[in-house]
């Protein structure tokens, strides 16, 4: 029933009033086969009640007083005859008052109708701007994050490493003209040297984590090739990376969403699952990209499912951002697998193309 009052809704309005009138001609036909004895006067409100909801007050009128004129009129053909002439006229008054005040209750109730829809349909508006901006400013957010990763990512590789390393040289030169002169101090000279070229390599390794994905399309396996080398290093974790065929991504920003949901999802193997080993993998398939982590931990805990713990809400988010899908499913032995799929075409957003800069 529904769906055939939004069919007629959608119909012209000419069409509507000649189906009203083809309908009060039918009820008509109808009335007068039935003869005059029978009460067939309320049959005429579905031809009234259509005309007004449909097509409005009005047209609701006309019809009211056209079945009131074939009512009486039908019963006269019929042969119903009356004491008085006013008998067939105060009838028909009486019908009409009737029918005028169904016509007015249903085009009121149609207006306040009408005018709920289009307060539902503002509001819905109103709620999707709304929603729309605040996705907007969490993308934003997300981005100004991620620059200013990179900016301090490239202060520390250009700067601080660079200070450090004219520190150790210097250091250097003094633990030479020291032990040139036998000195003990020389030896506490090259510790010193030492603790600064650790203290470069821990700056490098900050700057790759803050800047993992070179700004190439084959940047992206040899992040995870360098972040699975990483991880080798803490046994006794294995880490594993797999790429049958190179998967290129030329944009940059679903580079480093890619990179930083399998770093999130690493973590959270680490340090949630207690996993031991971690296998990575990248793929490309009937025009899709496919980014798997499967762990050997103890898979999804209730505490994590319940709320869906922070890590999996910024995971689902990255990969809407780049167009894509995230699942997090308990791994069929154990562990849990996270898997992230867009499109491989997929075209970056035009405020996406700043997000490299």
């Amino acid at each position: 029933m529904i769906r055939v009052f939004a069919r007629l809704e959608r119909q012209p309005r000419l069409v509507l009033m000649l189906a009203g009138f083809a309908l009060l001609a039918l009820i008509g036909v109808i009335d007068y086969a039935t003869g005059y004895e029978m009460l067939f006067s309320v049959f005429y409100l579905l031809a009234v009640a259509l005309a007004a909801w449909f097509v409005g007050r009005g047209f609701g009128l006309v019809m009211s007083v056209l079945s009131v004129v074939v009512w009486i009129g039908g019963d006269m053909a019929a042969g119903a005859q009356y004491s008085s002439s006013l008998i067939p006229i105060w009838n028909a008054l009486i019908l009409a008052c009737f029918y005028f005040i169904v016509v007015w209750l249903l085009t009121s109730l149609r207006s306040l109708q009408r005018e709920l829809e289009t307060r539902v349909q503002q509001r819905t508006e109103a709620l999707r701007r709304e929603m729309s901006e605040r996705e907007r400013l969490e993308e934003e957010l997300l981005k100004v994050s991620e620059r200013e990763q990179r900016r301090i990512g490239h202060d520390l590789h250009d700067i601080l490493c660079q200070h450090l390393t004219a520190t150790a040289l210097a250091g250097q030169v003094l633990s030479e003209r020291l032990a040139a002169r036998s000195l003990g101090e020389a030896g506490d000279a090259r510790k010193v040297v030492e603790l600064v070229e650790a203290g470069i390599t821990l700056a490098r390794n900050l700057a790759r984590g803050l800047d993992p994905v070179a700004m190439d399309a084959e940047g992206l396996m040899a992040a995870f090739q360098e972040l699975a080398g990483n991880l080798n290093q803490r046994p006794p974790l294995q880490c594993v990376f797999e790429c049958e065929t190179p998967v290129l991504i030329h944009h940059d920003a679903t580079a480093t969403h890619l990179y930083r949901i399998a770093q999130e999802a690493v973590s959270n193997a680490i340090r949630h699952g207690r996993a031991r080993r971690i296998g990575i993998s990248l793929s490309e398939r009937a025009g899709r990209v496919t980014l798997m982590v499967e762990d050997d931990g103890v898979g999804l805990t209730e505490s994590r499912t319940a709320g869906k713990g922070l890590g999996i809400r910024i995971m689902a988010h990255r990969a809407a951002m780049i167009g894509g899908a995230l699942s997090v499913e308990p791994a069929p032995t154990g562990g849990t697998i996270v898997t992230c799929s867009l499109p491989a075409s997929r075209e970056p957003k035009p405020e996406d193309k700043t997000h490299a800069a």
